[in-house]
């Protein structure tokens, strides 16, 4: 057996600078908008939701969120992480496994799991207790320029999750200066095609159907009137050029 190569000494010393470069590296890549990844990173997490889980009844109940986020969302997380143990894509940030595994076909099961886990994370942000700020602002002004008002806007956003066949998403993107309203199938996402997006609505069954049934419309006209986080949605508003 090959003699092991002896550990250096590990002093407090040592310890305090290692922390020390890690938060920095943690604090510069939260700057740039995706988590931390460092050298033997943990497996990807399921984050906690943003409000608590009686925030948005009665339009989603506790009930939906716990096989929502606690078992369907929670499922993808795990899924992804016992795919890509071992592989060039462990370790790298959630939203570069998706772009990476869009691209090859071999990699499909990835792209399903890692780009849902993206999906449901965005949509979680997309979503605020009732009673929260309406757009203002240069989010305001393009809402406006894009589809004449904000109730213009979500009607196209009721008509988009209504309209997508089967299992899918509707989300509000900014394509240039414009915005624009887009659906996706299963998995799909726009992180992929170019665009930016700004908010989402999840519009699998099992987003609605505990709380709503088959009234899907019923879902997306409540959750779209009521529910739609439109800081966040200010936020990932790219600067116009």
């Amino acid at each position: 057996m090959p003699e092991e190569t002896p550990r250096p000494e590990t002093t407090d010393a040592s310890r305090r600078d290692f922390l020390k470069g890690a938060a920095a590296a943690a604090v510069a890549a939260g700057a740039l908008g995706f988590p931390a990844i460092l050298e033997g990173a943990a497996p990807h997490e399921l984050a906690p939701l943003p409000w608590p889980d009686t925030a948005l009844e009665p339009v989603i109940s506790a009930k939906t969120l716990s096989f929502h986020w606690g078992k369907h969302h929670r499922g993808y997380v795990d899924a992804l992480n016992g795919l890509v143990k071992g592989g060039p894509l462990e370790g790298k940030p959630l939203a570069d496994v998706v772009r990476a595994s869009a691209a090859d076909t071999a990699s499909r099961a990835v792209f399903n799991n890692a780009a849902q886990a993206w999906n449901h994370d965005f949509f979680w942000k997309s979503l605020r207790p009732k009673g929260g700020a309406a757009p203002s602002g240069a989010l305001a002004e393009r809402i406006e320029a894009s589809f004449g008002s904000l109730e213009g806007l979500k009607k196209e956003l009721v008509a988009a999750g209504l309209g997508q066949f089967g299992s899918g998403w509707a989300w509000l993107v900014a394509d240039g200066a414009a915005l624009k309203v887009v659906k996706t199938a299963n998995a799909d996402t726009p992180l992929t095609t170019g665009v930016a997006p700004l908010l989402v609505l999840d519009v699998w069954e099992h987003a609605y159907y505990l709380d709503w049934q088959n009234r899907r419309k019923d879902y997306l006209t409540a959750v779209v009137d009521a529910y739609l986080n439109w800081e966040f949605a200010a936020s990932n508003l790219p600067k116009k050029a």
